[in-house]
């Protein structure tokens, strides 16, 4: 693997600064630009939330990032996914890689350090090709459309939803 996965830290603050303001064009179209973000997302983290680092290897790099939100237990077992991928590492592979990391974790039981979710969703904006091409290469399925789901950029925008459950994904190995 070209990259590994972790929770952020504070010491973490300036370097996902520096990420996200090099991305912010990047990024931008489909997600908040908030490179003064991490403390306040550091604050949240706790059941509902876990955010997860995407490091490049070789160099200590900030691949990306993934937020495993909306975390609910009991019957429903779900969770949903949102990501950012930083340049210069965009449209390198890694972001997949660091992806199925997070999918790992997230199927994982917790006795193996994982969420023990059962099902994750992703909802993507429907011209943000980039994302779904990873998410349709993560094994996720398309479920459906969304019209007005989430309020970005100053107005609500649609999202195409996308799905995997535990039974779809092979058994975690990288735990």
């Amino acid at each position: 693997m070209r990259v590994r996965i972790r929770a952020p830290r504070r010491e973490d603050v300036q370097a996902y600064a520096e990420a996200v303001r090099r991305s912010a064009e990047h990024i931008g179209r489909w997600n908040p630009v908030e490179p003064d973000g991490l403390p306040e997302l550091l604050d949240r983290q706790g059941a509902g939330l876990r955010t997860y680092l995407i490091e490049d290897v070789e160099t200590g790099g900030l691949v990306g990032k993934c937020n495993v939100a909306n975390i609910v237990m009991g019957r429903f077992c779900n969770a949903a996914l949102g990501y950012d991928s930083y340049l210069p590492f965009a449209g390198t592979g890694r972001m997949g890689e660091g992806m199925r990391l997070v999918v790992d974790r997230c199927f994982a039981v917790e006795d193996l350090g994982g969420l023990g979710l059962h099902r994750l969703e992703i909802n993507i904006q429907p011209d943000n090709e980039r994302s779904i091409a990873l998410a349709r290469r993560l094994g996720f399925r398309h479920e459906g459309f969304t019209p007005r789901m989430l309020f970005l950029q100053g107005a609500w925008r649609d999202h195409e939803r996308f799905a995997l459950t535990a039974e779809e994904w092979p058994t975690p190995t990288r735990i």
